[in-house]
């Protein structure tokens, strides 16, 4: 499954490492690519995103729900 999460505050490469770096640390998710011009990650994952989005939002970013 592919989720499309917006996320505001990311303005750098720096900042898409940190996102990619937190899609990622999450059992299930197979890939992360940040679009930083439309403020996007895709997660390629299986089973719940929320895990996914919580994880993006404790390292200090906010999730547009």
């Amino acid at each position: 499954m592919k989720t499309v999460i917006k996320i505001e505050g990311m303005h750098c490469m720096h900042c898409a490492a940190s996102v990619e770096k937190a899609a990622l640390s999450v059992s299930g998710v197979k890939s992360a690519k940040v679009n930083l011009e439309e403020k996007t990650v895709t997660v390629e994952h299986e089973g719940n995103i929320d895990l996914v989005i919580k994880n993006i939002e404790n390292t200090g970013y906010d999730v547009v729900k």
